[in-house]
């Protein structure tokens, strides 16, 4: 399970990378790896074949997306769309899936990262009980 013992060191460390903020009381987590690492896994691995497998090229990446609650557990049953494009260009949205792994819910989908960045990515979750969504902005630089 590489792909997630990295997501896993990367939450660790997120709030010294920029990777996490609360909002409206949920903690926004995020993490992005090179999508070749999700192919690296055996056929009958579930990573393997999710979100349709992982695609190839250098510019793929896999963002992963984990929201706790102020309970300090994991939400299960949001919506989750990212618009990720370079700073001051148009973005594209792509809407990240629910990813159970190792007990815990996250949501991820494959995004492609070209050109020299910095790139900004826009985490829009919505969650049951809430009128608006939640809405989280991040600056990465590769």
């Amino acid at each position: 399970m590489p792909a997630l013992a990295l997501f896993v060191a990367a939450a660790a460390g997120a709030a010294d990378r920029n990777q996490h903020k609360r909002v409206g009381g949920i903690d926004v987590y995020y993490g992005i790896m090179p999508a070749a690492i999700a192919g690296e896994h055996p056929a009958p691995h579930p990573e393997k074949s999710m979100h349709r497998g992982a695609p190839s090229g250098k510019d793929r990446y896999h963002l992963v997306v984990a929201l706790v609650g102020a309970d300090g557990q994991r939400i299960n049953d949001a919506k989750v769309e990212a618009t990720v494009g370079e700073l001051g260009m148009a973005g594209r949205r792509v809407t990240l899936e629910a990813m159970p792994v190792a007990d815990a819910m996250s949501y991820g989908n494959y995004v492609t990262l070209k050109g020299r960045g910095p790139y900004r990515i826009a985490i829009e979750a919505h969650l049951p009980g809430r009128e608006r969504p939640l809405e989280a902005l991040f600056d990465y630089r590769r």
